[in-house]
């Protein structure tokens, strides 16, 4: 009989991922989406819109998590093997701006699945919560482990937390499956437009192209994990596959700084930057004096997290786990793809 998953945050960058590599496993797959005026699924549109799959392997439900009755209708309607919540307001800088409103669909989201779960006496169901570096927020040690204390520095990061602590104390207390994989940065050619990696991959490939004049960007020297989401979907679901519910590190152990990012991005795109200043004044040239880039305080956030670096020792062990694709691999893919789509847009107006 297939195993049965139902997926939170399916229209996002990890949902898409996760749907695919669930597919080639012979899952059959709910996913659960939002009611909202503009259509947000166009990253799983190719196989929803496929008859092979539609209303057979792949079911789409109208549904919001922060809706209690609606997360357990759902979940008594489907009756997972397996749940993935990877839904959240997950940018990091709007959490700011917005923290009741994270707070309310990325810390209670993540009760309110495990509640119904409980409520609906599922002891069967594995359920996996998808955790932020972020957590660790003011690192305490480098590089970082499931055995770090946590220091979180944005109400997106302390949501995260609240989801983490939950389903520790959900599997403790009710001796549910529940699991929490705690992963570091990790993107693709699917990430959304306002996260910093696909910001400045945007940017630059319009830049390349003389669509668009200046970058503006934050804080060049914050360090980060950067892996691709596809490896990182894949730890995702080994994690559920372990007869053990537990707790697990996911990363690459390397990182690189934003400029580091920046200078790969340009290098994919054969453009020479040469940087001059410091601080706010630091900017990028091209041709000796055309700035194309340069820091705005705008994006600096009210408290930073400067460095973040994972040990996913753990999983190798317990998960045979380990990051596939490159750093370099995944920004010439993100470049390659922006690039694409750009010209297909081009020769569209231009028709």
């Amino acid at each position: 009989m297939k195993k049965k998953a139902l997926i939170f945050g399916i229209t996002g960058q990890d949902g898409a991922y996760l749907l695919n590599f669930l597919l080639k496993k012979n899952y059959i797959v709910h996913g659960v989406r939002r009611r909202i005026s503009n259509i947000n699924s166009k990253r799983i549109d190719n196989i929803y819109l496929d008859k092979k799959y539609r209303d057979k392997l792949f079911f789409l439900h109208y549904g919001d998590i922060t809706d209690s009755l609606s997360v357990l209708n759902i979940i008594k309607k489907v009756k997972p093997n397996e749940v993935y919540n990877l839904a959240a307001q997950s940018h990091v800088a709007v959490s700011f701006l917005l923290p009741e409103s994270t707070s309310n669909i990325t810390a209670l989201g993540a009760l309110r699945i495990l509640e119904a779960i409980r409520t609906l006496k599922l002891k069967k169901t594995r359920y996996y919560q998808a955790g932020s570096s972020e957590m660790f927020g003011k690192v305490f040690q480098v590089p970082q482990n499931e055995k770090t204390p946590f220091y979180p520095r944005s109400p997106y990061a302390v949501s995260k937390l609240f989801a983490h602590w939950i389903t520790i104390n959900y599997r403790e207390a009710y001796n549910l499956h529940a699991n929490n994989g705690i992963l570091f940065n990790h993107e693709s050619p699917f990430r959304g437009e306002t996260f910093v990696t696909r910001k400045i991959v945007q940017a630059m490939c319009k830049i390349k192209l003389g669509l668009q004049d200046r970058l503006l960007i934050g804080n060049l020297y914050s360090k980060r994990d950067w892996g691709h989401a596809q490896d990182y979907v894949e730890a995702q679901w080994k994690i559920l596959q372990q007869k053990k519910p537990g707790d697990y590190v996911i990363a690459t152990g390397i990182q690189y700084t934003v400029k580091q990012f920046i200078n790969q991005v340009a290098t994919e795109l054969g453009i020479n930057l040469f940087w001059r200043g410091k601080g706010l004044n630091e900017k990028a040239y091209i041709n000796q004096n055309k700035c194309i880039i340069q820091v705005d305080k705008k994006y600096l956030r009210p408290t930073e997290v400067d460095s973040l670096i994972g040990d996913y020792s753990k999983a190798k062990k317990i998960l045979y786990w380990k990051p596939k694709i490159s750093f370099k691999e995944l920004v010439r893919e993100m470049v390659e793809k922006d690039m694409e789509e750009l010209r297909s847009n081009e020769k569209l107006i231009n028709n």
